[in-house]
């Protein structure tokens, strides 16, 4: 198998990527290209379907370019996507009815509160393991067919497909043939029971979707199809699909019941592998398929943090004072402290575990001495603090305490936040070697499903360890700011409230 490769595509909130993987693990050639982000109004959020394929089929030729490898030498394609994000397209044209609309969207929040008015939250909640959200696809396939002309009506006839954008992805690469999604990506739409492995047809009358729309589930490594495509002079197997965080805890190796991976992209994201059985959250975290490999199914508990890298993009587009994200650190670096100011960057409401759609962001604790560094440090602890509310309401719905946190994602370049997250969690972060691992968990999926790997057991063997970050901070410290910023939360949910 060393001369052979996997193609994993990575198609996530702001960019499509496609990286090649040889049989180590190590990357080979890596392919990026930025696509638009469209906001028609405040709390909507947008995506041309037909530029993030373009985008992604452009990546995915240039990535086996730049590699020097034969098409014919890439043994499977792997894909990993953004979630909740939705796309509903014509069968027989191949066309988008609509933008996408993307998971950070708000557009149906009004409809959500309907739903949870009527008491219907536990019920979905007892089915989905997600919590009544304008987050997940639900509520979004509604609103585009309540809202595009003739859509309801085509719905009805069977000509409309709903995918998430790993369907999308398929159907193109497949010559149009193929409508599947995998079951990570189907647990998070709001209309699939994660018990039973099936989309339920009492959620789909709730939410007046027609099930043609819906594509087949499949397993998370298995052969879908080959390729029917003219980017590439061969056929490749599309052989893995995972969501993009549950493929980056596949690629962390989280593989054991208990252990937890976080994601530091735009949002946060962290899970939890809580195994063969299902945990039901009651502390406002959502239950999750983490992957299903043959017949065994695995699941996840995870919080989904909003806004994180986005919150350094904001202080680099909107305040202008830091050129480029990765200057932050060094900026936050020329404080010893915040100075007393708390950032809550609730920007798109609250995720877990507050899970308050009305929440906007806001900044506590300024005075005139307030500097631009002390922004840029309370922004990074912002960050970790969010992750020590959801790793906090983990560790009490599994009864256990974390004895390491695996991060991976673009921001984990940056020491001080991860030092600042070892420091306010109190237990060991660790960064991998390769931090391509949401990619890279598409990949190990794709590769176990036509052979590449024999086992679970040979990819636990390539993941190494970059650096450990342990805890410097005084315990008295990360209680007096865990303090404030709760006060900051408390303080942004009651003015939001006030406001309603």
């Amino acid at each position: 198998m060393t001369d052979r490769y996997i193609l994993a595509l990575d198609q996530g909130t702001t960019s499509s990527r496609a990286i090649v993987f040889d049989h180590s693990g190590r990357v080979v050639s890596v392919s990026q290209k930025e696509f638009r982000q469209i906001y028609p109004h405040p709390g909507w959020v947008e995506h041309d379907p037909r530029e993030m394929w373009s985008t992604q089929a452009g990546v995915a030729a240039e990535a086996v370019v730049q590699s020097g490898v034969s098409t014919a030498s890439i043994a499977a394609i792997g894909i990993t996507n953004q979630r909740e994000t939705t796309i509903v397209w014509d069968r027989d044209t191949g066309e988008p009815v609509h933008n996408a609309i993307v998971w950070q969207d708000r557009r149906t929040a009004g409809l959500c509160n309907e739903l949870k008015a009527r008491g219907l939250e536990t019920t979905v909640r007892e089915k989905t393991g997600l919590p009544i959200d304008a987050y997940f696809s639900a509520t979004k396939i509604r609103w585009i067919l309540d809202h595009v002309d003739g859509a309801r009506a085509k719905a009805a006839q069977g000509k409309l497909a709903f995918g998430t954008v790993d369907s999308w992805l398929i159907w193109n690469l497949s010559g149009r043939r193929l409508h599947v999604t995998d079951a990570t990506n189907a647990s998070r739409t709001m209309l699939f029971n994660i018990h039973t492995l099936q989309w339920d047809d009492a959620l789909l009358a709730l939410f007046d979707i027609p099930r043609s729309m819906l594509p087949e589930v499949r397993q998370s490594s298995q052969v879908y199809a080959d390729t029917q495509t003219s980017l590439f002079n061969a056929t490749i197997p599309l052989a893995g699909v995972a969501g993009d965080q549950h493929a980056a805890l596949f690629g962390q190796m989280c593989t054991g019941a208990g252990m937890v991976k976080n994601t530091y992209g735009t949002g946060c994201f962290l899970v939890m592998n809580t195994g063969e059985q299902p945990i039901e959250s009651r502390n406002n975290l959502v239950t999750t398929i983490a992957w299903q490999i043959g017949n065994q199914v695995t699941y996840a508990l995870e919080g989904s943090i909003f806004i994180a890298g986005a919150l350094v993009q904001w202080l680099r587009d909107e305040l202008g004072i830091i050129r480029h994200a990765r200057d932050i650190e060094a900026l936050a670096r020329s404080v010893e402290h915040t100075d007393g100011v708390t950032i809550v960057p609730a920007f798109a409401g609250l995720g877990a575990p507050h899970w308050n759609a009305n929440a906007r962001g806001a900044v506590f604790g300024i005075t005139r001495g307030t500097q631009a560094g002390h922004l840029a440090r309370a922004a990074l602890e912002a960050i970790a603090y969010q992750s020590i509310d959801v790793v906090r309401a983990m560790e009490a719905d599994a009864g256990l305490r974390i004895g390491e946190l695996r991060v991976d994602g673009g921001a984990v370049e940056n020491d001080l936040l991860m030092q600042i997250q070892a420091d306010l969690l109190g237990v060991d972060v660790v960064r991998p070697q390769i931090q391509e691992t949401t990619a890279l968990g598409a990949a190990y999926l794709a590769g176990l499903a036509v052979g590449y790997w024999n086992d679970i057991a040979e990819l636990r063997q390539q993941w190494h360890m970059d650096r450990r970050f342990v805890r410097h901070a005084r315990a008295e410290d990360v209680e007096r700011g865990l303090a404030a910023w709760h006060r900051a939360i408390r303080a942004a949910k009651a003015w939001a409230d006030a406001a309603s």
